[in-house]
């Protein structure tokens, strides 16, 4: 049996623990939450070092990306670092390569249109990979970075403006705690409205849940949601909400979806190589050999899709 562990800086009331049958393997997933104690994060990484198999961390990046560029993370880094043993993932791969994927796999299939489609990506840098894909799409995007990260009303329109910033920024914001940069879901705050046009310009929403959540108006009628790591309560929140239709990279799990890194890491147990020798072309080939399909559920006809078997952990 394999066992997958992430460790989080998000909420520990999200925590989630299924067995499922991959590949005709038994595997164990995990994720734990620290409600933001990073130094109970380092510890827990610590204590489960060379007992697991792979180990995803969450509510934190090691790197982010803009351009031919990457930048460190301070509190991604210290995390990374504690580990010695056991491979150590942040999603960064998987996200390069599944999100790719599920957007060209939404375009072509028909599922989803993006050509001249408003879409607010709400942390670019977090999902460069996807940024991109829906740039070759012809979408019309808007990019969040400022806005849904620092509170910043400076809504970013290319690619090449993105890196320019990031090139000024990066250096600076990557050395930021993770609190002032990414909302663990943990701490209650009010959405800002002087945000939510951004949301009613879009018709499609995409990036990281607990950014799209952070300033959310109460209605997002007919909007499609492009995301990953939702819990049960979060698919009723854009049920309620008048969403369209919610699709996450990720499979379904026993009712949730886990986050990229739970994922990525899943993948770095099978292939049993070192991380630093993985290319995008194994995980390509990986996630065609477990037959990762995005999970779509249209609540304006009532169904889903979703791949996995899994069991109750």
């Amino acid at each position: 049996m394999k066992r997958i562990v992430s460790v989080s800086l998000g909420a520990s009331e999200r925590n989630h623990k299924v067995t499922a049958e991959i590949m005709g393997e038994t595997v164990e997933i995990e994720r734990i939450g620290t409600d933001g104690d990073l130094s109970r994060a380092i510890s827990l990484l610590q204590e489960l070092d060379g007992k697991v198999d792979a180990f995803g961390i969450g509510g934190i990046d090691i790197y982010i990306h803009a351009g031919n560029r990457r930048y460190i993370l301070r509190d991604g880094r210290k995390m990374a670092s504690a580990v010695k043993i056991t491979p150590i993932v942040d999603g960064t791969g998987l996200k390069n390569t599944l999100e790719r994927k599920v957007i060209k796999y939404l375009a072509s299939s028909g599922q989803v249109s993006f050509e001249g489609r408003n879409v607010l990506l709400v942390c670019a840098v977090d999902r460069f990979g996807m940024a991109e894909e829906l740039t070759a799409c012809r979408a019309n995007l808007t990019l969040g970075d400022l806005i849904f990260s620092v509170g910043i009303d400076y809504p970013i329109y290319s690619l090449a403006k993105l890196d320019k910033l990031a090139r000024m920024l990066a250096p600076v914001v990557s050395t930021l705690p993770t609190k002032y940069i990414y909302p663990t879901g943990k701490q209650e705050s009010r959405p800002n409205p002087e945000f939510f046009k951004y949301y009613e310009k879009a018709d499609i929403i995409a990036g990281d849940f607990l950014y799209i959540k952070r300033h959310m108006p109460e209605r997002l009628d007919g909007k499609i949601i492009i995301t990953n790591t939702v819990t049960k309560k979060d698919v009723d929140i854009l049920q309620q909400a008048g969403t369209a239709k919610l699709i996450t990279t990720t499979p379904e799990l026993n009712g949730r979806s886990f986050g990229t890194n739970v994922m990525e890491a899943l993948l770095v147990a099978f292939l049993q190589k070192p991380v630093d020798s993985i290319s995008p072309e194994d995980y390509s080939n990986m996630l065609d050999k477990i037959g990762f399909l995005p999970r779509i559920v249209d609540f304006s006809r009532k169904w889903s899709t979703t791949r996995l078997k899994v069991q109750e952990g």
